[in-house]
């Protein structure tokens, strides 16, 4: 069976740097043992990183966001810790200005995964925005987001997106 891991923007601005939280960083160690599992597996491993310009603050995202976070070729943008060391030559890395990525849905349209599991940051905006992507381009595939792999600066908003995710037939595990 055909899967990947989607690693969704786990960015050092969404960890420790201008919009972390507390307990962005404990995602670590679960993110780096499936990004293990799903290579030993012979499975794809997909990034998306969250990336935007110093114009960041003009656009319609930096005007309901106005915090710079992301801003390419600072180490905000890099992705964070052990996680940017995974990084292979083969990966698909996809850029994206805005919370879901129009690069990976056409990537995923594509592709015949049967089984899609995503993880990374923020649950509430670019985890769901990309679950979403990832369903209409392969509406009969497996989604899988692990409730330990994701998390929000907001608690209520993290268990609301996780439960809209299961709405869509999305395994929350």
């Amino acid at each position: 069976m055909k899967k990947c891991l989607i690693v969704v923007d786990y960015q050092v601005d969404f960890v420790n740097g201008t919009l972390g939280f507390d307990g962005a960083e404990r995602l670590e160690n679960t993110i780096a043992r499936k990004i293990s599992e799903y290579r030993a597996e012979g499975a794809d491993v997909i990034f998306t990183l969250d990336t935007h310009q110093s114009d960041y603050l003009k656009t319609f995202e930096g005007k309901i966001l106005p915090i710079e976070h992301c801003i390419e070729y600072t180490k905000g943008h890099e992705l964070y810790g052990e996680i940017k060391s995974m990084v292979q030559t083969n990966d698909k890395v996809f850029k994206k200005c805005t919370y879901g990525s129009e690069g990976l849905f056409d990537y995923l349209r594509k592709c015949d995964y049967k089984e899609i599991e995503l993880c990374g940051l923020v649950s509430n905006i670019c985890v769901i925005s990309n679950a979403v992507l990832a369903r209409t381009a392969l509406p009969n595939a497996q989604l899988i987001v692990d409730s330990n792999a994701t998390a929000s600066n907001d608690e209520s908003l993290n268990i609301s997106a996780l439960n809209v995710m299961r709405g869509l037939g999305i395994r929350v595990i």
